[in-house]
């Protein structure tokens, strides 16, 4: 894997898909760890209304744990967030 630094703003506007190929959301910011220096969530806006129809009401969207993320390139790939719904406060994740 590539450890190159890069720019965070290279994240938004990102398309996020579970490794089952379905599309989640698409960031439109992160959540840093500023004495860390590192992403700790990714916050996700157009969200996929089939996962999150039932669960964010009025929100504006959801925030993952950045420990979810298999892969980031052209997409970023995340672990299957069916399975993790039910859970998402518990793991760290946020609905805002």
């Amino acid at each position: 894997m590539d450890r190159t630094p890069q720019e965070i703003t290279t994240l938004v506007g990102r398309e996020v898909y579970s490794n089952n190929g379905l599309f989640v959301g698409e960031i439109d910011d992160v959540r840093l760890d500023v004495d860390g220096e590192v992403v700790t969530g990714l916050a996700l806006a157009e969200l996929n209304e089939t996962f999150f129809a039932d669960r964010v009401g009025d929100a504006r969207g959801v925030i993952i744990p950045y420990r979810w993320v298999r892969a980031v390139g052209d997409v970023v790939l995340i672990n299957d967030v069916v399975e993790r719904l039910g859970d998402t406060e518990e793991d760290g994740g946020a609905i805002v």
